[in-house]
């Protein structure tokens, strides 16, 4: 990318961020990917944009920001994924929300029930992050279906934008002190010993869980279809309102018919959609495709 590099440089020396670059980073960032920067959120991307450019030795926002929108393609595209990763808030763990899990364990019993063997169950973690979620679902849906007593089987896809986090999932390899807030007998069914400090996903679930590549502004171009189940929290709270309308509606979009799409609880308001019918479950958002 050719790089400017300094001989000295600080977080305490780093430049301040005007108001004029603040407006062209916030632009930048919302163009890319959707997600919105709000003002009070100046300090963090001061931090993140002052810590890159210390490793790669740029003195300058404005001269980062070239290197961004008009840089070599492959360096620029490269870059901006190593940057996304620091910009994106990837909070999240095991079973998180558990209103949300207990919905989505009540609809693969009921799907259980209605199939006959051999039917396959196809979900999507939308906003995957490192994993958990997928990971999480992966585990009650294999639960569920061994208690069905009927060969079922399922597949799950977890998308996200940042390269660096899918790499991580697609390890499956975890902190201990995150593997230990999960069931004891899940831990012990699902989770092995990898190095003391972590714990790593049976290979039962690893090879039942693909993980890829997705900004959710090109929900359209998206290769995953009649889906049993859709589950997108704690992402849309990121965007502006009508984008999180676009989003959801293009998610609606995707289900197959009886599909159940559980959103996080307050992420959207006042929202419909004629090919869905709201899902009643206590502190939950779902909605249910029409037959």
């Amino acid at each position: 990318m050719g790089y400017a590099v300094t001989d000295r440089w600080s977080i305490k020396s780093a430049p301040a961020m005007d108001a004029e670059q603040f407006q062209l980073w916030q632009a930048l960032l919302e163009e890319r990917t959707g997600m919105t920067l709000a003002a009070e959120r100046k300090p963090f991307l001061e931090t993140s944009l002052n810590i890159r450019m210390r490793e790669l030795g740029i003195a300058s926002y404005d001269l980062y920001y070239e290197q961004l929108v008009t840089g070599a393609t492959e360096a620029r595209a490269m870059e901006w994924s190593v940057l996304v990763d620091r910009l994106t808030v990837q909070e999240t763990s095991f079973f998180r929300h558990p209103g949300s899990f207990a919905l989505v364990q009540e609809f693969v019993d009921r799907f259980a029930a209605g199939r006959p063997g051999g039917a396959t169950l196809n979900a999507w973690s939308v906003g995957c992050s490192t994993g958990e979620e997928a990971y999480s679902l992966a585990m009650l849906i294999n639960e569920r279906f061994a208690a069905s007593g009927k060969p079922l089987f399922y597949g799950i896809t977890g998308t996200d934008i940042s390269l660096p986090t899918l790499a991580k999932a697609r390890r499956g390899l975890f902190p201990r002190r995150r593997v230990e807030q999960i069931d004891p007998a899940l831990r012990a069914a699902y989770f092995s010993d990898a190095d003391g400090r972590h714990q790593q996903v049976a290979q039962t679930l690893r090879e039942r869980v693909c993980f890829a590549y997705l900004n959710v502004l090109n929900l359209d171009q998206a290769p995953m279809d009649n889906m049993d189940l859709i589950f997108c929290q704690n992402m849309l709270i990121y965007f502006r309102r009508w984008r999180k309308r676009q989003i959801v509606n293009r998610l609606a979009g995707r289900l197959a018919p009886g599909g159940l799409l559980v959103l996080g609880p307050g992420e959207i308001t006042d929202w419909q959609d004629p090919r869905l019918e709201r899902v009643q479950f206590a502190d939950t958002l779902a909605f249910r495709r029409r037959q």
